[in-house]
């Protein structure tokens, strides 16, 4: 339904550097990355996403936040592996890997607050 979404940050170099590291556990990588020269203006961007489709930007201006985003995880251990890194690359703890049953059985999630006060989640909605 949504093709991407993206957002400004505050920090671009700073939020560059903390999305690629979160976002690698779950296989999105920079795919695209965009200058204030190439946009004919100020806005700066990257745009992370698998296989070189561009699905979640970040960009330069005052930040958009606080927004709530999560990332599908294909596993358990993704998301275990996306908060770990999360925490590791500043991030703040905002619920740690877990069921959370009341949103369905299955689901499995994990939250960083990035440093915009951005809520960021991996979630896996298999048992595996």
């Amino acid at each position: 339904m949504i093709d991407h979404v993206g957002l400004k940050v505050s920090d671009f170099p700073k939020a560059k550097e903390f999305y690629t590291k979160i976002l690698a556990p779950l296989g999105y990588a920079p795919v695209k990355e965009v200058t204030a020269e190439m946009t004919g203006g100020t806005y700066a961007g990257v745009g992370f996403g698998p296989a070189g489709k561009p699905e979640f930007w970040i960009g330069t201006g005052a930040a958009t936040g606080p927004i709530h985003v999560a990332f599908l995880a294909p596993t358990r251990a993704a998301v275990e592996a996306f908060y770990a890194a999360g925490i590791a690359a500043g991030g703040k703890d905002h619920g740690p890997p877990g069921v959370r049953a009341h949103y369905h059985p299955n689901y499995f999630g994990a939250f960083v607050l990035d440093a915009d006060g951005n809520n960021i989640e991996a979630v896996c909605h298999s048992t595996a």
